[in-house]
C-alpha cells in the first residue's frame, strides 16, 4: 500500500502492481503454456488399426495422461454449461417445450456412454480423416453426455423455483428477455448450477476410462489419458500401476478443488437470495487472490464497451413486444401440439415394432424387459439409501458454513473419484469374500450416482435464506417439526433434482458396474446393464438398439409417473 498525504489527511489507495497482480499473470502464463502443450497432443497423426496411440505403463507418464483427461473434462463442461443455459431456460419459459424437452432430457440421461459412444466414434473418426482430433472429440462428447443431463435439470429447477415475487418485479420494471436472464435467472440459479456442476464434473471422471478406452463395434482405440492407464493396468494385472493411478487421480481432484471449484463456490455465495448475508461465507485462497488483483479489473474496463453493447443489441432484440392478433387460439395451438404428439409417438412405436419383429424377435423383448426389471429393482434400492444416508448430511453441510469449508473438499474427492478405478480390487474382493455379484454391483452403482443427492440436498439448504434459520432457531424449532416446517420445504425440489439425476446416473453405472474384471477374471450380474455392455463390445446394433430403448422406457414411465408428479407438487406446495 502507498501513503498519499494531500491537505492533511492521509489517503490509502492501493499499490499498481501487487503480489496478487503477480500471482494471477503467472497463474494464467502457465495455464495457457500447459493447455498449449497438452492439447498439441490432440493433433497427431492417426489411422484405425495402423498408427495408433500407445498407454506405456510407466508412472513417469502419469502426470501427462492426467493432464490430457482434465483437459478433456473441462472441455466437455464448458459445453455442458451452454447446453444446461439454453435446455434449461427453454423447458422452463415455455410449457409446450417443456412437455417435449423434459421427456426428451429423461430419454437423454437413459442412454448409456457406450450407447453414444457406439454412434459417435466412426462420425467423428470420419470428421478428421487421420488426425487424432475425431477421437478426442468422441472421448469430449462421452464425458459430455455424463456431465449435460444433470446441469440441464438443475437449472431447469432452479428457473422453475424462483420467488414470484421478483419475476413479478422483473415484469413490471419491464425488463427484456436478456436483461431478465443475467439479472435475475442466472443469479438465481447460481448456487444450485455451480454445485451440480461439481456434481457432474464427478460423474465425467466415472465414465473417464470407458470414453479414453474405447470398445466398440469390436473395435479397440486408445486415448492417452489416466482412464486409458487403468484399462491397460487392469488387462496387465499390474496393482502397483494401478495404485500410482490412484494416486495421481486423487491429487488431480484436490488440486481442481483448490484452484477452480472452491473460489467458484466462494464467488457463487454472493448469489445467495436473501437480504442478510451469510455468517461466515465460504473462503478460498485463490478468490481472495484473485479479488486483490487488479488485473481482473483492468481486463473488466478493457472490455466494458464490447459487453455494453452486445447488452443493448441483446436487450433491444428480446424486448416484449405487443403481441398482435393471433390467428389461433392457444388452445387449438394445444390442440395441435396434442396430435402432433400422438401421431409422432405412435411412428416411433410403428418402427420400434418392425425393428424387434425383423431383428430380435419378441421372446427377446420380454427377455430384455424382465432384466430391466432386475436393474430397476437395485436402483430404487440405491436411491431410497442413499436419500437417508446423505440427505441429513447435505442439510448439516448446507447450514454451517464452517462444516461447508471443512466436508468439500472431502465430498469433493469422494463424488469426483473414478469409483470404477476400484471397481478391479472390488472384483477381487466379491471373489475373497463370496460375495454374489447381483448384490455387489449395488454398492459400485452407488459409488456413482449417489453424490447426486448429496450435492442437491447441499445446494438446496444452502439457497434457504440466513433469517428462516435464525428465525426457527431463536423460537427453538428442532426435531421433525424443523424438518417438516424449513428443512423439507426448502430442499424438496432441490432434493426431487438429485432422486431424477441419481436414478438416471444410477442406470448409466449399471453398465459398468454390472460387469468387472480383474484381468481375464470377469463377474457378471443378471440385469440390463450386463446386456448392454455386451451387446456394445460384441458390436450388435440390434441389441444395443433394444437394450436402450428398454432402458430409455423405463426412466421415462417412471420419471412421468413419480418425478413430474413430485416435481409438480414441490411447486404447489413449497413454491417459494
Amino acid at each position: 500500500m502507498i501513503r498519499n498525504t494531500q491537505a492533511g489527511s492521509t489517503v490509502l489507495r492501493r499499490a499498481p502492481f501487487g503480489p496478487a497482480d503477480v500471482g494471477v499473470m503467472l497463474g494464467a502464463l502457465v495455464l495457457l503454456a500447459l493447455v498449449a502443450k497438452v492439447g498439441a497432443g490432440a493433433l497427431v497423426s492417426f489411422e484405425p488399426n495402423k498408427a495408433v496411440p500407445h498407454v506405456d505403463l510407466d508412472p513417469q507418464n502419469l502426470w501427462y495422461y492426467a493432464a490430457r483427461s482434465t483437459l478433456r473434462m473441462f472441455i466437455a463442461l464448458s459445453w455442458s454449461i451452454v447446453f444446461a443455459l439454453v435446455y434449461g431456460y427453454v423447458a422452463a419459459r415455455s410449457r409446450r417445450a417443456e412437455r417435449l424437452l423434459i421427456p426428451l432430457l429423461d430419454i437423454l440421461q437413459s442412454v448409456p456412454v457406450l450407447g453414444f459412444l457406439s454412434i459417435t466414434v466412426t462420425g467423428f473418426i470420419a470428421l478428421f480423416p487421420g488426425r487424432l482430433l475425431g477421437l478426442e472429440l468422441a472421448s469430449i462428447f462421452a464425458i459430455f453426455t455424463a456431465q449435460a443431463w444433470n446441469m440441464a435439470f438443475a437449472f431447469y429447477q432452479a428457473l422453475r423455483s424462483i420467488p414470484h415475487e421478483l419475476d413479478e418485479a422483473a415484469t413490471l420494471y419491464g425488463l427484456s428477455s436478456w436483461q431478465r436472464f443475467v439479472q435475475l435467472e442466472i443469479p438465481s440459479a447460481m448456487i444450485p448450477l455451480v454445485w451440480n456442476a461439481m456434481m457432474s464434473f464427478g460423474g465425467g471422471w466415472f465414465f473417464l476410462a470407458a470414453s479414453e478406452a474405447i470398445s466398440v463395434l469390436n473395435q479397440h482405440y486408445t486415448l492417452p489419458g489416466v482412464g486409458s492407464y487403468v484399462a491397460a493396468a487392469i488387462v496387465a494385472k499390474d496393482v502397483p500401476a494401478l495404485g500410482w493411478a490412484i494416486v495421481t487421480i486423487v491429487s488431480v481432484i484436490i488440486a481442481v478443488d483448490q484452484l477452480f471449484w472452491r473460489p467458484l463456490v466462494a464467488w457463487s455465495d454472493r448469489f445467495r437470495l436473501e437480504q442478510s448475508a451469510a455468517a461466515s461465507p465460504p473462503r478460498s485462497w485463490v478468490y481472495t487472490m484473485i479479488r486483490n488483483s487488479s488485473v481482473p479489473a483492468y481486463i473488466a474496463r478493457a472490455l466494458q464497451p464490447v459487453s455494453d453493447w452486445f447488452g443493448l443489441r441483446l436487450s433491444q432484440l428480446t424486448m416484449k413486444r405487443p403481441r398482435g392478433r393471433q390467428m389461433l387460439s392457444g388452445a387449438t395451438i394445444d390442440a395441435i401440439y396434442q396430435v402432433v404428439s400422438i401421431v409422432a409417438v405412435m411412428a416411433l412405436a410403428a418402427v420400434a415394432l418392425d425393428f424387434i419383429l425383423r431383428t430380435v424377435g419378441i421372446a427377446e423383448v420380454t427377455k430384455v424387459v424382465g432384466l430391466g426389471f432386475a436393474t430397476l429393482g437395485r436402483v430404487l434400492l440405491l436411491l431410497v439409501v442413499a436419500t437417508l444416508v446423505w440427505t441429513p448430511v447435505g442439510v448439516a453441510i448446507g447450514f454451517n458454513p464452517a462444516l461447508a469449508r471443512a466436508a468439500q473438499p472431502i465430498v469433493q474427492l469422494l463424488a469426483s473419484f473414478p469409483a470404477n478405478f476400484i471397481f478391479p480390487l472390488a472384483t477381487l474382493a466379491f471373489i475373497a469374500y463370496h460375495i454374489p455379484i447381483n448384490w455387489g454391483c449395488i454398492a459400485l452403482m452407488a459409488l456413482g450416482s449417489q453424490w447426486y443427492i448429496l450435492f442437491n440436498t447441499i445446494a438446496g439448504a444452502q439457497s434457504i435464506p440466513t433469517e428462516l434459520r435464525e428465525m426457527t432457531s431463536d423460537l427453538e424449532v428442532r426435531g421433525w417439526l424443523k424438518w417438516r416446517r424449513l428443512i423439507i420445504p426448502g430442499i424438496f425440489a432441490s432434493w426431487v433434482t438429485g432422486a431424477i439425476t441419481a436414478s438416471g446416473g444410477a442406470w448409466n453405472a449399471s453398465i459398468v458396474s454390472e460387469v468387472v474384471s480383474w484381468g481375464s477374471t470377469t463377474l457378471t450380474a443378471t440385469g440390463l446393464g450386463t446386456y448392454i455392455a455386451d451387446a456394445t463390445a460384441n458390436g450388435d446394433w440390434a441389441r444395443i438398439t433394444l437394450g436402450i430403448s428398454v432402458m430409455s422406457v423405463f426412466v421415462v414411465v417412471i420419471n412421468g409417473f413419480v418425478w413430474r408428479r413430485l416435481y409438480r407438487f414441490a411447486e404447489d406446495r413449497y413454491a417459494p
